[in-house]
């Protein structure tokens, strides 16, 4: 008996335990769903705010676009009207039969004529009896040369440097030259010597673009004599390249193993975009130790048209160095 009355007690104890411990188990189930969900709630605000934040420090929601961004976009804009604005332009003279001349470009109430070339004659200390030469053969002196430039656009100078020792007889001799002939663009960021040639030819090619606004600059060395006619006729085939290096091209299987392609130094041709490319670089472009292949690595890997011109090639040239063009 006393064993029942035992096992009866704690029968009728866990009984009572047992509702007391779902109702605990309950409350703190409850309370627990409460501190969740005031959580979720919490970060869920602390979210909005922050996003809200954010879209206050930039601008309201929008991107924020950085100056040197927004500038960039403009320039493309700029850029994009104009490149539409040449090709409308070159439809319109492709349309009204342009045989090559250079045209005529209107700036506010003055007009103005585009030389079609610029050709730098290369000449140094000295050679006097070679300048005489060229304009008595292709080169029109006085009020020929200006005619030159107007009636056919081109633009013709001898170029040359300044000497060591600036405002010596030497530079003395080419300022007085200049005064009588006025075919001179002489380069005073440029000391003359004949191992600084590449470094000439940049300057020449550099102070041209700024000074002139033509559709092709040229190098030609002062014992190489031009027919000018046949030189538009050529250029004329070659209008619709923006970007194109023209000359007797150094490739194929002799050179291509020690260099790059490049035109020969006696005379070549590049376009209005290429000189204005190094004017903007001319500080960073590295030269060698002849200027055309010098002139050939300032245009490795750019978008530039390589054009081998045979009536540059001095092996197609008849005695006396004159050009076959």
């Amino acid at each position: 008996m006393q064993i029942r009355e035992g096992g009866t007690r704690r029968g009728a104890a866990s009984a009572a335990r047992s509702p007391m411990s779902a109702m605990m188990l309950a409350m703190f189930a409850t309370m627990a769903s409460f501190y969740v969900a005031g959580r979720l709630w919490q970060d869920a605000q602390n979210r909005v705010y922050l996003i809200k934040e954010l879209d206050r420090r930039t601008g309201q929601g929008h991107s924020a676009i950085s100056v040197d961004d927004t500038l960039k976009v403009v320039a493309c804009r700029q850029q994009a009207k104009r490149l539409a604005s040449l090709e409308m332009e070159l439809a319109a003279a492709k349309h009204e039969g342009f045989v090559g001349k250079y045209t005529y470009e209107t700036n506010g109430t003055n007009s103005r004529k585009r030389p079609l070339i610029v050709i730098g004659i290369m000449t140094s200390f000295g050679r006097k009896n070679y300048r005489d030469a060229v304009r008595k053969s292709w080169l029109p002196t006085g009020s020929m040369l200006k005619k030159l430039e107007e009636e056919k656009g081109i633009v013709v100078r001898f170029i040359v440097g300044r000497s060591v020792n600036q405002g010596d007889a030497s530079d003395r001799e080419i300022d007085e030259e200049n005064r009588s002939t006025k075919d001179f663009m002489i380069l005073d960021d440029h000391t003359e010597s004949e191992e600084e040639s590449p470094k000439k030819t940049k300057s020449f090619f550099a102070n041209a673009a700024e000074s002139f606004d033509a559709e092709f600059y040229a190098k030609v060395n002062d014992d190489i004599y031009i027919n000018v006619d046949t030189l538009s006729a050529m250029l004329k085939e070659h209008w619709d390249k923006p970007r194109v290096y023209i000359g007797c091209m150094k490739s194929g299987e002799v050179f291509s193993e020690s260099y790059f392609r490049h035109a020969s130094g006696e005379m070549l041709v590049i376009s209005k975009a290429v000189a204005q490319f190094i004017s903007i670089n001319r500080s960073v472009l590295r030269t060698y130790a002849h200027d055309d292949v010098s002139v050939g690595s300032w245009l490795i890997g750019l978008a530039v048209k390589h054009v081998n011109e045979a009536k540059l090639c001095c092996s197609s040239w008849p005695s006396g160095n004159y050009a076959s063009l």
